[in-house]
């Protein structure tokens, strides 16, 4: 999963540093950041922009830069395009750009619009303007404002639309440790994420899976050290799911397992567990084949089920017995959120 950060220039420089060192741990592949926000004025721009590009540059991580027409006169360069000798990537344009020059400039960035405000017109006048349009995504705004935020309906409708001109989608989460100013409310995507700061895996699983955003950017400042975990995981690919289990069936803890592209509604399936995770001994029926599964239960099919024999299963609904499984644990209550969204070859890690 791509995932990101953000941060500002009007941070102290080691709350900057110390947050890249984190995102490099974490294996982020995002970095954003506005050049023109207002809180921010009085900062020596390029000398702080520098700075952060360089971190940014051995930590193999991308900056989307936010810019505006006042950006070349805070920066102290001639133009544009010289963002690109500082190692920007993505400029991200606000108002100003008239299409000639945001064609001229998809020749030497990606270029990321807004996702709210962008219209089929708009796209239709970029091409015809010699637009990259392969160069192009599609970036939400954050919402400092309680009640302002985006329905994740919404996000996902208009998703769809940009995924059709072949844009990438970006959208923010909100931080769950330094909140950014002047509201401290979050800088949420969705409106439905503000008060749940700390599930930052949920979150930001709900908003690639179900909003259909391709990356997913931590709007805040800071996280806790969970929640550096969380996004670690989630760039790795994964997530962990605290769980009880079985006397016999420990091995299944601490392993990643991927759910099967062909993912089932019904239950999580690990392809790992019948080939590199299986056990070398027999899975015979016990006393707890047959027993119904309710959302969360974790199943072994045994020796019955014949060459499925060794595959774990965890149910995402409540289903009936079957005496060819296995019942061997139980996912922890406050993770089976996490059940509707680990599929479709994303993994998860029992601990």
């Amino acid at each position: 999963m791509q995932t990101g950060i953000s941060l500002y220039l009007g941070s102290d420089l080691e709350v900057n540093e110390r947050v890249i060192a984190c995102a490099r741990r974490a294996h982020v592949s995002y970095a954003f950041t506005s050049l023109h926000i207002p809180e921010e004025s009085g900062v020596d721009y390029g000398r702080g922009v520098r700075h952060l590009l360089g971190l940014l540059d051995a930590a193999d991580i991308s900056l989307i830069a936010d810019v505006g027409p006042d950006t070349c006169e805070k920066l102290g360069c001639s133009r544009i395009e010289d963002l690109a000798e500082m190692g920007v990537t993505h400029v991200r344009l606000d108002y100003g750009f008239d299409p000639q020059q945001t064609a001229q400039l998809s020749r030497t960035f990606h270029i990321v619009c807004n996702a709210s405000t962008v219209s089929a017109q708009e796209v239709s006048v970029w091409r015809e303007s010699g637009a990259d349009l392969t160069r192009f995504a599609a970036c939400h705004n954050y919402y400092p404002k309680r009640w302002t935020g985006l329905d994740l309906a919404d996000v996902r409708r208009m998703n769809r639309r940009l995924a059709a001109y072949g844009f990438e989608t970006i959208g923010f989460v909100p931080g769950n440790k330094t909140m950014r100013g002047p509201l401290f409310e979050g800088l949420p995507t969705v409106e439905g994420q503000r008060n749940q700061r700390d599930r930052i895996a949920v979150n930001a699983l709900e908003l690639a899976l179900d909003g259909g955003c391709d990356i997913v950017i931590v709007g805040d400042v800071d996280l806790t050290d969970s929640g550096w975990d969380q996004l670690g995981q989630l760039s790795r690919g994964f997530v962990d799911v605290g769980c009880t289990l079985e006397s016999g069936y420990e091995y299944l803890r601490g392993q990643v397992h991927h759910d099967r592209v062909d993912s089932s509604p019904w239950v999580f399936r690990s392809p790992e567990s019948r080939t590199t995770l299986r056990p070398e001994r027999a899975l015979a029926p016990d006393a707890t084949a047959g027993a119904p599964r309710s959302v969360g239960s974790i199943a072994v099919s045994n020796s019955a089920y014949l060459r499925y024999e060794g595959e774990l299963e965890i149910a995402r609904r409540d289903l009936l017995g079957d005496v060819r499984t296995n019942v061997v644990g139980q996912v922890d209550a406050e993770d089976l959120d996490l059940l509707s969204y680990v599929r479709e070859g994303f993994g998860l890690r029992l601990i």
